[in-house]
């Protein structure tokens, strides 16, 4: 079974994540959407809320599993028996970014990152710019999937 791991803050999950899980969902007969957990970040949404969200925003969607997750991620992977660390990249500084964290992680593992290009209409969307907007009172109704919409 091809098991892939999707980690990330997810606050919230944006039509970005959303693109990338749908996708990742033709390539992974499994993706796991692995919620991280970092007691030095302030969150504007709960860990159950975005849990919740995701959840909500794929019950009909059998091969996404939803968890959360503390400590290194190659870790998770090796518990979840999953080869590859599925991630989104927006842009150049993305990849720099992630680029280090998959050398680092395959230093240390056997396990590989798969990254996909983030389609050109969500490029622009991050779980920073959706709170930014929240916190201004702005319509983040193309920005996130309606599950955030309906539990904001």
């Amino acid at each position: 079974m091809k098991r892939a791991i999707f980690p990330g803050s997810f606050d919230p999950i944006t039509n970005g994540h959303y693109d990338i899980i749908k996708r990742g969902v033709s390539l992974f007969d499994e993706v796991i959407v692995a919620i991280g957990v970092n007691a030095e970040k302030k969150y504007m949404f709960t860990l159950e809320e975005r849990k919740k969200f995701i959840e909500e925003t794929f019950k009909d969607e059998p091969k996404v599993k939803v968890i959360t997750y503390q400590g290194l991620t190659i870790d998770l992977c090796k518990k979840e028996n999953a080869d590859f660390i599925l991630r989104g990249l927006r842009n150049p500084a993305d990849f720099e970014f992630e680029k280090a964290i998959a050398h680092t992680n395959r230093s240390l593992s056997r396990i590989e990152t798969v990254f996909l290009l983030t389609a050109a209409r969500t490029s622009y969307i991050s779980s920073s710019i959706v709170r930014d907007v929240l916190r201004n009172g702005g319509d983040i109704t193309r920005l996130v999937p309606e599950a955030v919409m309906a539990n904001k």
